[in-house]
């Protein structure tokens, strides 16, 4: 008899069944640790609550965030691996206590969507009309939270908000950067456009596209882009300019993708609450100066900083309530209050403006998708 062949066949790394096996026992692993994490979440918020502690610790979160995107080391997506962290904080502060947080809506908004990113889907997120009601409910007391757009790097300063912080004792405690990726949304074909409906600033932020492949349709600015898309998926030949999550939510098809301008489009968003923030390292404060309306009174007040070596990362003017031709002056800069040369400057700025706000301080971050 002849010699059996020998079998050839290079053999997978394992099989299918067992690589299942492999795979249910690491997700059992997984869920144990998660819990484990919450457990001691739990416990940790409720010894804060009993000592007189904040409850939501903003400097400690990004410590942690921090720390395992340092330990990160792949193969999933590193903005995958900090959603799944984000979502189990959420999850966890809400063993002990809900936070509300007040947004500009509807659902799907860009604004909702930076609430989520820094908050989480376990708290509850409360959608209103206005940027000015954002205010409002968090100074009435009826949310912990509220996050409104303060620049887009496309467009520049939001004027609601800036204009509210003129009206209202608000401080900001946090910041969510936000890369703004623009969708056509609609039920139609592109062909079949001949209106677009969204946010002036979604259509500033569009309007090369805009005019090159829609050049007859109709712009129609909206309160938001979330209600542009609810309005597109009821109007015959509508089309709106809106995230990806609100064509999932409003049933609307993709008929164009990343459409912005300026593919590096990010906006800026405010976390505004009354927490202060530890010093962590990478702080950027901001303030809200009123100056004399002379001449070199400006100059006078920037020279502070660069005598105080502080570097500056934003400056905005903003005509003054009911005055002519005056103005208040927003300025953000790297530091942090406790540090001995920030505090220098702060004093020395005083005695150079009519009025000196200090709008608070937080952790810088790098955009997120």
């Amino acid at each position: 008899m002849g010699k059996k062949k020998a079998n050839t066949k290079k053999r997978s790394p394992g099989s299918a069944p067992a690589t299942q096996r492999s795979l249910l026992k690491v997700q059992r692993d997984l869920v144990g640790l998660l819990n484990q994490f919450g457990e001691t979440s739990e416990a940790l918020a409720r010894r804060r609550l009993a000592t007189g502690g904040p409850f939501h610790d903003l400097r400690f979160e990004h410590e942690l965030l921090d720390a395992a995107m340092a330990a990160h080391a792949g193969p999933l997506p590193p903005r995958c691996v900090r959603a799944v962290l984000r979502e189990l904080l959420s999850g966890a502060r809400s063993l002990v206590k809900q936070l509300r947080v007040a947004y500009l809506g509807p659902t799907y908004s860009y604004s909702h969507l930076a609430a989520i990113e820094r908050f989480g889907s376990s708290a509850e997120l409360v959608p209103v009309a206005t940027i000015a009601a954002v205010f409002e409910e968090l100074n009435r007391g009826h949310v912990d939270f509220g996050i409104v757009p303060i620049e887009n790097s496309t467009d520049g300063r939001v004027v609601d908000t800036l204009g509210m912080f003129t009206r209202l004792p608000v401080r900001i405690c946090g910041e969510v950067q936000l890369r703004i990726h623009h969708f056509l949304l609609g039920r139609g074909a592109r062909n079949e456009i001949h209106e677009v409906y969204s946010k002036p600033q979604a259509l500033s932020q569009c309007r090369e596209w805009l005019s090159k492949h829609l050049p007859t349709a109709r712009l129609v600015e909206m309160t938001s882009t979330a209600a542009a898309a609810q309005l597109a998926a009821e109007k015959p030949g509508a089309a709106a300019i809106a995230s990806l999550q609100a064509a999932v939510n409003y049933e609307l098809n993709v008929l164009a993708e990343k459409i912005e301008d300026n593919p590096h489009n990010v906006t800026r968003f405010a976390v505004i609450g009354d927490h202060e923030v530890p010093r962590t390292g990478r702080d950027k404060t901001a303030v809200m100066l009123e100056l004399a309306h002379t001449p070199g009174s400006l100059a006078d007040a920037t020279a502070v900083f660069k005598r105080h070596r502080i570097n500056l990362t934003w400056i905005e003017s903003f005509p003054m309530p009911n005055t002519e031709q005056e103005y208040l002056f927003f300025v953000e800069m790297e530091g942090h209050p406790e540090e001995a040369r920030i505090k220098r400057a702060l004093a020395s700025l005083a005695r150079k403006t009519d009025r000196l706000v200090v709008l608070g301080s937080y952790c810088q971050n790098p955009p997120s998708e």
